[in-house]
Protein backbone atom coordinates (compact mmCIF):
# COMPACT_ATOMS: atom_id res chain seq x y z
CA UNK A 1 0.00 0.00 0.00
CA UNK A 2 1.43 3.41 -0.92
CA UNK A 3 1.89 6.10 1.72
CA UNK A 4 -1.09 8.23 0.71
CA UNK A 5 -3.53 5.32 0.85
CA UNK A 6 -2.06 4.34 4.23
CA UNK A 7 -2.62 7.87 5.56
CA UNK A 8 -6.21 7.87 4.31
CA UNK A 9 -6.90 4.47 5.86
CA UNK A 10 -5.34 5.52 9.16
CA UNK A 11 -7.52 8.64 9.23
CA UNK A 12 -10.68 6.60 8.58
CA UNK A 13 -9.85 4.08 11.29
CA UNK A 14 -8.96 6.72 13.88
CA UNK A 15 -12.08 8.75 13.12
CA UNK A 16 -14.38 5.72 13.29
CA UNK A 17 -12.80 4.57 16.57
CA UNK A 18 -13.46 8.03 17.99
CA UNK A 19 -16.97 8.69 16.67
CA UNK A 20 -18.47 5.32 15.65
CA UNK A 21 -19.84 7.16 12.60
CA UNK A 22 -19.05 6.47 8.91
CA UNK A 23 -16.19 8.69 7.77
CA UNK A 24 -16.41 11.07 4.81
CA UNK A 25 -13.68 12.68 2.72
CA UNK A 26 -13.82 15.99 4.62
CA UNK A 27 -13.01 14.29 7.94
CA UNK A 28 -10.19 12.37 6.26
CA UNK A 29 -8.78 15.60 4.86
CA UNK A 30 -8.85 17.24 8.29
CA UNK A 31 -7.30 14.26 10.09
CA UNK A 32 -4.74 13.12 7.57
CA UNK A 33 -3.20 16.49 6.80
CA UNK A 34 -2.96 15.54 3.13
CA UNK A 35 -2.65 18.53 0.83
CA UNK A 36 -4.84 17.11 -1.92
CA UNK A 37 -8.33 17.76 -3.23
CA UNK A 38 -11.47 16.18 -1.86
CA UNK A 39 -11.88 14.31 -5.14
CA UNK A 40 -8.45 12.74 -4.77
CA UNK A 41 -9.29 11.57 -1.23
CA UNK A 42 -12.61 10.14 -2.44
CA UNK A 43 -10.75 8.25 -5.18
CA UNK A 44 -8.32 6.84 -2.62
CA UNK A 45 -11.20 5.79 -0.37
CA UNK A 46 -12.91 4.09 -3.31
CA UNK A 47 -9.67 2.24 -4.09
CA UNK A 48 -9.34 1.16 -0.45
CA UNK A 49 -12.92 -0.11 -0.58
CA UNK A 50 -12.15 -2.03 -3.76
CA UNK A 51 -9.12 -3.58 -2.04
CA UNK A 52 -11.24 -4.71 0.93
CA UNK A 53 -9.96 -2.28 3.57
CA UNK A 54 -13.08 -0.09 3.76
CA UNK A 55 -16.78 -0.62 3.26
CA UNK A 56 -19.65 1.81 2.62
CA UNK A 57 -22.62 0.79 4.81
CA UNK A 58 -25.07 3.03 2.91
CA UNK A 59 -24.88 4.73 -0.47
CA UNK A 60 -25.06 8.19 1.06
CA UNK A 61 -22.76 7.40 3.99
CA UNK A 62 -19.02 7.58 4.40
CA UNK A 63 -16.79 4.53 4.86
CA UNK A 64 -15.98 2.32 7.82
CA UNK A 65 -13.03 -0.05 8.25
CA UNK A 66 -13.27 -3.77 7.55
CA UNK A 67 -11.35 -6.42 9.49
CA UNK A 68 -8.58 -6.08 6.91
CA UNK A 69 -8.55 -2.32 7.47
CA UNK A 70 -8.24 -2.70 11.22
CA UNK A 71 -5.53 -5.34 10.76
CA UNK A 72 -3.44 -3.06 8.54
CA UNK A 73 -3.88 -0.24 11.06
CA UNK A 74 -2.85 -2.43 14.02
CA UNK A 75 0.16 -3.89 12.20
CA UNK A 76 1.42 -0.40 11.39
CA UNK A 77 1.23 0.84 14.99
CA UNK A 78 4.43 1.72 16.80
CA UNK A 79 4.99 1.26 20.56
CA UNK A 80 2.28 3.06 22.53
CA UNK A 81 2.27 4.43 26.05
CA UNK A 82 -0.20 5.36 28.75
CA UNK A 83 -0.74 8.91 29.88
CA UNK A 84 1.35 10.02 32.84
CA UNK A 85 -1.63 9.98 35.22
CA UNK A 86 -2.46 6.43 34.15
CA UNK A 87 1.15 5.31 34.57
CA UNK A 88 1.10 6.70 38.11
CA UNK A 89 -2.19 4.90 38.77
CA UNK A 90 -0.68 1.56 37.70
CA UNK A 91 2.49 2.17 39.69
CA UNK A 92 0.51 3.05 42.81
CA UNK A 93 -1.75 0.03 42.43
CA UNK A 94 1.07 -2.50 42.27
CA UNK A 95 2.99 -0.78 45.04
CA UNK A 96 0.09 -1.25 47.45
CA UNK A 97 -1.65 -4.42 46.28
CA UNK A 98 -1.30 -7.42 48.56
CA UNK A 99 -3.18 -10.43 49.86
CA UNK A 100 -4.10 -13.75 48.31
CA UNK A 101 -3.48 -14.41 44.64
CA UNK A 102 -7.18 -14.65 43.74
CA UNK A 103 -7.97 -11.19 45.13
CA UNK A 104 -4.91 -9.62 43.52
CA UNK A 105 -5.86 -10.96 40.08
CA UNK A 106 -9.48 -9.86 40.50
CA UNK A 107 -8.33 -6.36 41.51
CA UNK A 108 -5.89 -6.24 38.57
CA UNK A 109 -8.68 -7.06 36.11
CA UNK A 110 -10.70 -4.16 37.53
CA UNK A 111 -7.69 -1.84 37.17
CA UNK A 112 -7.21 -2.79 33.52
CA UNK A 113 -10.89 -2.25 32.79
CA UNK A 114 -10.82 1.17 34.47
CA UNK A 115 -7.86 2.21 32.33
CA UNK A 116 -9.60 1.33 29.05
CA UNK A 117 -13.40 1.06 29.63
CA UNK A 118 -13.32 -2.42 28.04
CA UNK A 119 -13.87 -5.80 29.68
CA UNK A 120 -10.62 -7.11 31.15
CA UNK A 121 -9.88 -10.81 31.48
CA UNK A 122 -7.02 -12.46 33.36
CA UNK A 123 -6.23 -16.16 33.26
CA UNK A 124 -4.69 -17.15 36.56
CA UNK A 125 -1.64 -19.37 36.85
CA UNK A 126 -1.98 -23.12 37.27
CA UNK A 127 0.07 -22.74 40.43
CA UNK A 128 0.42 -19.86 42.89
CA UNK A 129 3.58 -17.96 41.88
CA UNK A 130 3.74 -16.23 45.25
CA UNK A 131 6.98 -17.12 46.99
CA UNK A 132 7.79 -17.64 50.65
CA UNK A 133 9.60 -14.76 52.32
CA UNK A 134 10.02 -16.41 55.72
CA UNK A 135 8.79 -19.38 57.74
CA UNK A 136 9.02 -19.96 61.47
CA UNK A 137 7.60 -22.02 64.30
CA UNK A 138 5.68 -20.31 67.07
CA UNK A 139 5.15 -22.01 70.44
CA UNK A 140 1.57 -21.25 71.50
CA UNK A 141 1.94 -23.12 74.78
CA UNK A 142 -0.22 -25.95 76.08
CA UNK A 143 1.41 -28.35 73.66
CA UNK A 144 0.54 -26.37 70.51
CA UNK A 145 2.89 -25.31 67.74
CA UNK A 146 2.08 -23.07 64.78
CA UNK A 147 3.97 -22.80 61.51
CA UNK A 148 3.73 -19.19 60.26
CA UNK A 149 4.63 -18.45 56.63
CA UNK A 150 4.97 -14.89 55.32
CA UNK A 151 4.71 -14.56 51.53
CA UNK A 152 6.28 -12.21 49.03
CA UNK A 153 2.90 -10.54 48.55
CA UNK A 154 2.67 -9.68 52.24
CA UNK A 155 0.17 -12.42 53.06
CA UNK A 156 0.44 -14.64 56.13
CA UNK A 157 -0.39 -18.37 56.14
CA UNK A 158 -0.73 -20.35 59.39
CA UNK A 159 -0.62 -24.12 59.81
CA UNK A 160 -1.06 -25.98 63.08
CA UNK A 161 1.62 -28.60 63.61
CA UNK A 162 0.22 -31.93 64.72
CA UNK A 163 3.02 -33.42 66.80
CA UNK A 164 3.34 -34.52 70.37
CA UNK A 165 6.54 -32.60 70.83
CA UNK A 166 6.33 -31.79 74.55
CA UNK A 167 8.18 -34.89 75.64
CA UNK A 168 11.32 -34.11 73.65
CA UNK A 169 11.23 -30.49 72.39
CA UNK A 170 12.75 -27.74 74.41
CA UNK A 171 13.16 -24.16 73.27
CA UNK A 172 16.51 -24.95 71.68
CA UNK A 173 15.08 -27.72 69.48
CA UNK A 174 12.15 -25.52 68.45
CA UNK A 175 14.56 -22.71 67.55
CA UNK A 176 16.76 -25.08 65.52
CA UNK A 177 13.72 -26.54 63.75
CA UNK A 178 12.40 -23.06 62.98
CA UNK A 179 15.70 -22.07 61.37
CA UNK A 180 15.77 -25.29 59.34
CA UNK A 181 12.18 -24.84 58.16
CA UNK A 182 12.89 -21.24 57.13
CA UNK A 183 15.86 -22.45 55.09
CA UNK A 184 13.79 -25.15 53.36
CA UNK A 185 10.78 -22.94 52.51
CA UNK A 186 12.38 -19.59 51.72
CA UNK A 187 12.01 -18.45 48.08
CA UNK A 188 9.97 -21.55 47.17
CA UNK A 189 6.48 -21.21 45.70
CA UNK A 190 3.71 -21.03 48.26
CA UNK A 191 2.10 -24.46 48.57
CA UNK A 192 5.21 -26.28 47.37
CA UNK A 193 6.21 -28.82 49.98
CA UNK A 194 10.01 -29.13 50.26
CA UNK A 195 11.81 -32.43 50.65
CA UNK A 196 12.81 -33.31 54.17
CA UNK A 197 16.54 -33.24 54.78
CA UNK A 198 17.66 -35.67 57.46
CA UNK A 199 20.17 -34.14 59.88
CA UNK A 200 20.71 -37.15 62.12
CA UNK A 201 19.23 -35.33 65.11
CA UNK A 202 16.16 -37.46 65.78
CA UNK A 203 14.24 -34.84 67.74
CA UNK A 204 15.01 -32.08 65.25
CA UNK A 205 14.14 -34.25 62.23
CA UNK A 206 10.84 -35.35 63.77
CA UNK A 207 9.74 -31.80 64.48
CA UNK A 208 10.80 -30.51 61.04
CA UNK A 209 8.98 -33.34 59.23
CA UNK A 210 5.84 -32.76 61.33
CA UNK A 211 5.87 -29.07 60.42
CA UNK A 212 6.36 -29.79 56.71
CA UNK A 213 3.49 -32.28 56.72
CA UNK A 214 1.25 -29.55 58.17
CA UNK A 215 1.53 -27.56 54.92
CA UNK A 216 -1.11 -28.52 52.39
CA UNK A 217 0.24 -28.86 48.84
CA UNK A 218 -1.13 -26.22 46.49
CA UNK A 219 -4.13 -27.32 44.48
CA UNK A 220 -3.96 -26.58 40.77
CA UNK A 221 -6.04 -23.53 40.01
CA UNK A 222 -6.46 -24.73 36.44
CA UNK A 223 -6.14 -21.27 34.96
CA UNK A 224 -9.07 -19.64 36.75
CA UNK A 225 -10.63 -16.67 34.95
CA UNK A 226 -10.98 -13.20 36.47
CA UNK A 227 -13.22 -10.71 34.64
CA UNK A 228 -13.36 -7.00 35.34
CA UNK A 229 -15.69 -4.43 33.80
CA UNK A 230 -18.08 -6.81 32.04
CA UNK A 231 -20.79 -4.18 32.51
CA UNK A 232 -18.79 -1.89 30.20
CA UNK A 233 -19.89 -4.03 27.26
CA UNK A 234 -23.37 -2.52 27.37
CA UNK A 235 -22.04 0.82 26.15
CA UNK A 236 -19.75 -0.57 23.46
CA UNK A 237 -22.30 -2.02 21.01
CA UNK A 238 -25.49 -0.67 19.47
CA UNK A 239 -27.31 -4.01 19.26
CA UNK A 240 -28.55 -5.52 22.52
CA UNK A 241 -28.22 -8.99 20.98
CA UNK A 242 -24.49 -8.41 20.45
CA UNK A 243 -24.06 -7.34 24.07
CA UNK A 244 -25.88 -10.46 25.25
CA UNK A 245 -23.74 -12.71 23.03
CA UNK A 246 -20.49 -11.18 24.31
CA UNK A 247 -21.58 -11.42 27.95
CA UNK A 248 -22.54 -15.06 27.39
CA UNK A 249 -19.02 -15.76 26.10
CA UNK A 250 -17.49 -14.10 29.17
CA UNK A 251 -19.49 -16.49 31.35
CA UNK A 252 -17.91 -19.50 29.63
CA UNK A 253 -14.67 -19.68 31.56
CA UNK A 254 -13.12 -22.58 29.68
CA UNK A 255 -13.82 -20.96 26.30
CA UNK A 256 -12.16 -17.66 27.28
CA UNK A 257 -9.18 -19.40 28.91
CA UNK A 258 -8.61 -21.43 25.74
CA UNK A 259 -9.08 -18.35 23.53
CA UNK A 260 -6.42 -16.30 25.31
CA UNK A 261 -4.04 -19.25 25.52
CA UNK A 262 -4.48 -20.00 21.83
CA UNK A 263 -3.82 -16.39 20.81
CA UNK A 264 -0.67 -16.23 22.92
CA UNK A 265 0.51 -19.57 21.51
CA UNK A 266 -0.02 -18.20 17.98
CA UNK A 267 2.07 -15.16 18.83
CA UNK A 268 -0.84 -12.76 18.38
CA UNK A 269 -1.24 -9.64 20.50
CA UNK A 270 -4.47 -8.61 18.74
CA UNK A 271 -7.28 -10.72 17.27
CA UNK A 272 -9.95 -8.90 15.27
CA UNK A 273 -13.42 -10.28 14.51
CA UNK A 274 -13.18 -13.69 12.85
CA UNK A 275 -9.50 -13.99 13.89
CA UNK A 276 -10.73 -14.92 17.38
CA UNK A 277 -12.25 -18.12 16.03
CA UNK A 278 -15.33 -17.54 18.21
CA UNK A 279 -18.50 -16.76 16.23
CA UNK A 280 -20.23 -14.60 18.91
CA UNK A 281 -17.12 -12.38 18.95
CA UNK A 282 -17.32 -11.51 15.25
CA UNK A 283 -17.83 -7.84 16.13
CA UNK A 284 -15.17 -7.85 18.83
CA UNK A 285 -11.43 -7.49 19.16
CA UNK A 286 -9.18 -9.07 21.76
CA UNK A 287 -5.86 -7.63 22.90
CA UNK A 288 -3.76 -10.13 24.85
CA UNK A 289 -0.34 -10.60 26.41
CA UNK A 290 1.21 -13.29 28.61
CA UNK A 291 2.58 -12.45 32.03
CA UNK A 292 5.66 -14.18 33.32
CA UNK A 293 7.21 -14.86 36.70
CA UNK A 294 10.98 -15.32 36.73
CA UNK A 295 10.93 -16.01 32.99
CA UNK A 296 8.13 -18.59 33.19
CA UNK A 297 4.83 -17.86 31.45
CA UNK A 298 2.21 -18.46 34.10
CA UNK A 299 -0.92 -16.82 32.71
CA UNK A 300 -2.38 -14.32 30.26
CA UNK A 301 -4.13 -10.99 30.43
CA UNK A 302 -6.42 -9.42 27.88
CA UNK A 303 -9.04 -6.88 26.89
CA UNK A 304 -12.28 -7.57 25.05
CA UNK A 305 -13.99 -4.74 23.20
CA UNK A 306 -15.55 -3.79 19.86
CA UNK A 307 -13.57 -3.99 16.63
CA UNK A 308 -13.40 -0.19 16.73
CA UNK A 309 -11.36 -0.49 19.92
CA UNK A 310 -8.79 2.17 20.75
CA UNK A 311 -5.94 -0.19 19.84
CA UNK A 312 -2.98 2.03 20.79
CA UNK A 313 -4.45 2.58 24.27
CA UNK A 314 -5.49 -1.06 24.71
CA UNK A 315 -2.08 -2.41 23.66
CA UNK A 316 -0.23 0.00 25.93
CA UNK A 317 -2.47 -0.84 28.91
CA UNK A 318 -2.19 -4.61 28.45
CA UNK A 319 1.58 -4.48 28.02
CA UNK A 320 2.17 -2.26 31.07
CA UNK A 321 -0.21 -4.14 33.36
CA UNK A 322 1.00 -7.62 32.28
CA UNK A 323 4.62 -6.61 32.90
CA UNK A 324 3.88 -5.08 36.30
CA UNK A 325 1.68 -8.03 37.30
CA UNK A 326 4.43 -10.53 36.54
CA UNK A 327 7.01 -8.52 38.47
CA UNK A 328 4.63 -8.11 41.40
CA UNK A 329 3.85 -11.82 41.63
CA UNK A 330 7.51 -12.81 41.36
CA UNK A 331 8.89 -10.21 43.70
CA UNK A 332 10.54 -11.51 46.85
CA UNK A 333 10.76 -8.88 49.54
CA UNK A 334 13.54 -8.74 52.08
CA UNK A 335 12.68 -8.74 55.74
Amino acid sequence: MDERKAMVLRAVVESFIDTAQPVGSRAVSDLSGLDVSGATIRNEMAALESDGYLVQPHTSAGRVPTEAGYRYFVDSLGPGSLEETETRQVRSFFRTTEGKLEQRLADTSKLLSQLTTYAAVIVGPTHDPTTVRSARLVDLGNGRLLLVIVTSSGGVERFEVNADYQEFCDDRIIEMASAKIDQLFKCSYLGTVPEIEVTGNEKLDLLVSSAIRAVKPAESQGGDLYVGGAANMAGQFDAVSTVKSVLAVLEEQLLVVRLLGNLVDRGLSVAIGSETGVAPLSECAVVVAPYTVEGERVGSIGLLGPTRMDYPKALAAVNVVSTRLGKSLGETHED
